[in-house]
């Protein structure tokens, strides 16, 4: 199926187009070219687009928690309530729990792909394998450090299907870290209380991120920067951020983002309203308690922009590259998603002036 766009004004993921001509066919932009009826518009036009988001870590949405409801029709839901809000690409994720409910999670992201599902990039386990005195609202309980025989049997159950564990490096031996790594499943250092020393040697192993940063880590001290001065100093390191004002201050992420650039990015890290299961997450004010806990986020890809903007003062296509580009670039689906160039699948966000989303084109 073949149709066209036109656009007044687009932000492609690295420049401004103004009166352009979106050609797409078969989900995809086949073709951008100046659009030959619409007379060029200027900055001012009253809406833009710009590509659709893509979130790293998320936990359910409209009362199912994947966790409590790991199916493809949970997947599917949460599918339908992330694209209205502009996210295109998400990966369901499951914090520290049992071999069954982590299995359940493999086998229902697996279902919802053969049954032609859409917009789940994979599974992101987070936990077991963390650091207890970093648990934040994770179950103690179940909390270990892996054996290689741990590693081996989660791969095998879970290959293809599990994209992303995040795991404290410090409680994993060379020997997982190694099958881990040659695995091809990205690694992401959370829930750690990884000296500075620690975290810079699993840097330089080939982990390649950290999860939300500041929280859950040992911290910049100065006599002891931890996991967060590692992040901030190892020149490959990513870092996803919750920029939802109550995991981390918005001054916070301004100093995050002048000390990493473009190796920083949003996630939700939301989770949904369940009195099920092990995590039962009670929405207070406009964030998430578990036990008394801080627990996940309320927000959602939309709200995570317009604060990185709004409350953090990062520049509108920083902003924009957070919350899509470099989240993409990370999954190693920045061909796809994250921008609008030929190649890359149509899907849009609409922004008007005041950065109100007013349409979701997919």
């Amino acid at each position: 199926m073949r149709k066209t766009l036109r656009a007044e004004k687009l932000f492609t993921g690295t420049e401004w187009l103004y009166s352009q001509e979106i050609l797409i066919e078969d989900d995809l932009v086949r073709a951008i070219n100046p659009s030959a009826e619409q007379p060029f518009v200027s900055e001012e036009a009253e809406t833009f687009m710009v590509p659709a988001f893509v979130d790293f870590q998320v936990y359910g949405a409209a009362q199912k928690l994947f966790a409590v409801y790991p199916t493809a029709d949970t997947l599917r839901t949460m599918n339908e309530v992330f694209s209205k809000e502009g996210t295109c690409l998400f990966q369901p994720t499951l914090a520290t729990n049992t071999p069954t409910v982590f299995k359940q999670g493999i086998d229902a992201v697996r279902d919802y792909w053969q049954q032609g599902g859409i917009g789940v990039a994979g599974l992101h386990l987070e936990g077991p394998w963390i650091h207890p005195a970093k648990r934040g609202a994770h179950i103690e309980s179940l909390i270990h450090a892996p054996t290689a025989e741990d590693v081996k049997a989660l791969l095998a159950y879970g290959k293809d299907v599990i994209k992303t564990i995040t795991l404290a490096p410090e409680v994993c031996s060379d020997e997982v870290l190694a099958l881990l790594l040659s695995s091809g499943v990205l690694l992401s250092a959370g829930h750690s209380n990884a000296t500075y020393t620690q975290a810079i040697e699993a840097f330089d192993k080939g982990i390649p991120t950290a999860t939300h940063l500041f929280n859950a880590m040992s911290p910049l001290h100065h006599r002891e920067p931890g996991l967060v001065g590692a992040a901030f100093q190892h020149p490959k390191a990513m870092a996803s951020i919750i920029p939802d004002g109550h995991h981390v201050d918005f001054a916070a992420i301004s100093i995050a983002k002048n000390q990493m650039g473009e190796r920083l990015f949003a996630i939700t890290d939301a989770v949904t309203e369940t009195t099920e299961g092990a995590y039962r997450h009670h929405r207070v004010g406009d964030k998430y308690e578990c036990n008394g806990t801080l627990s996940g986020s309320a927000i959602s890809m939309y709200d995570a922009f317009f604060n990185l903007v709004d409350k953090a003062g990062i520049e509108l296509e920083e902003a924009l590259r957070m919350c899509s580009l470099y989240p993409a670039r990370l999954l190693g689906v920045s061909h796809l998603y994250g921008k609008i160039a030929p190649g890359s699948a149509a899907q849009f966000v609409v922004l008007n002036k005041q950065l109100q989303m007013v349409d979701v084109i997919a």
